[in-house]
């Protein structure tokens, strides 16, 4: 799937942009479809926050439990059962 078109809610920082692509050019995200996109879109606003310094706990949670649901983190991975070539 290319990379989805940020959806246009609100204007998105140069390494939001950046960090879109990155997720969605990740080997992750060949396991997404469209119906991630507003999920991705909510966790790339936390890491707005993070990057700006106004993240609350609360937000880093929420990065943290999305990033692990999306298969982003060693333990997401893990949970979804998903190995890439070379993974031991």
């Amino acid at each position: 799937m290319p990379v989805p078109d940020l959806p246009s809610v609100r204007e998105w920082s140069a390494p939001e942009r950046e960090q879109w692509q990155q997720w969605w050019n990740s080997p992750q995200a060949a396991r997404w479809d469209e119906s991630y996109v507003p999920t991705v879109a909510v966790m790339l606003t936390y890491y707005g926050k993070i990057l700006d310094g106004t993240a609350t706990r609360d937000h880093l949670t929420e990065y943290r439990q999305l990033a692990t649901a999306l298969g982003l983190t060693a333990d997401g991975m893990k949970r979804l059962g998903w190995t890439f070539e070379g993974d031991e």
